[in-house]
C-alpha cells in the first residue's frame, strides 16, 4: 500500500515538474542600403553589424535555457539572428511560414524548450497564439530587443517579458 502511495506520488511530482518553454524574439536589426553592404534582396536584408552584435548577445542570454528546437522564418535576417545560438547548442534552425493555429498546434506537441524567431508583425502572433490571451500588438519598426517567454507547466501558462543585447536605438 505504502509503495503504490509512493509510486502516485512520485509520478505526479514528475508530471507537474516538466515544464516547457517557448522563447520568441524578432530578428535582430537588419541592415540598410544606406549600411553599404551588398544586399541579394532588399526584401530580404541581411542583419546589420549591431543586429549581429545582438545575435550573438541572445545566444549568450539562452546558454543555460536548455533548447530543443530552433525555428526561424525563412529570411537571412532572422536565420542570420538564430545561427549564434544554434550552431552553439548543435541545433539546426528549421523554417515555419504562415503563423496559424496549425503552426501553434504544431509548436505545442513538441516536448523540448523552443526558441522561435520572427518578425515585428508576428512576433504578437505567436505569443497570443501559444497563450490563448491577447499580450501583445505587433512591435514597433525600432523594437528589437524584446525577449518573449512562454512557459508551460502542465496546463498552465505564464507569459514573461525581459530585453536583452543594447537598448534599441531611435
Amino acid at each position: 500500500m505504502l509503495n503504490r502511495f509512493l509510486q502516485i506520488l512520485l509520478l505526479s511530482l514528475l508530471l507537474t515538474g516538466c515544464s516547457q518553454k517557448y522563447y520568441i524574439v524578432r530578428h535582430a536589426e537588419k541592415a540598410q542600403a544606406s549600411d553599404g553592404i551588398t544586399m541579394q534582396s532588399p526584401n530580404d536584408p541581411p542583419l546589420s553589424e549591431k543586429g549581429r552584435e545582438r545575435a550573438n548577445k541572445l545566444r549568450e542570454k539562452l546558454a543555460t535555457a536548455k533548447v530543443g528546437y530552433v525555428y526561424s522564418t525563412n529570411t537571412v535576417r532572422t536565420i542570420q539572428t538564430a545561427a549564434p545560438f544554434a550552431e552553439s547548442e548543435g541545433l539546426r534552425i528549421r523554417h515555419y511560414g504562415k503563423v496559424d493555429s496549425l503552426l501553434i498546434a504544431q509548436f505545442k506537441s513538441l516536448k523540448k524548450n523552443i526558441l522561435i524567431v520572427g518578425h515585428s508583425n508576428t512576433v504578437d502572433d505567436l505569443v497570443n497564439g501559444l497563450t490563448g490571451k491577447v499580450y501583445l500588438s505587433d512591435l514597433p519598426d525600432a523594437a528589437y530587443d524584446n525577449l518573449f517567454i512562454v512557459k508551460k507547466k502542465g496546463r498552465r501558462l505564464t507569459f514573461f517579458h525581459e530585453k536583452f543585447g543594447q537598448p534599441s536605438a531611435e
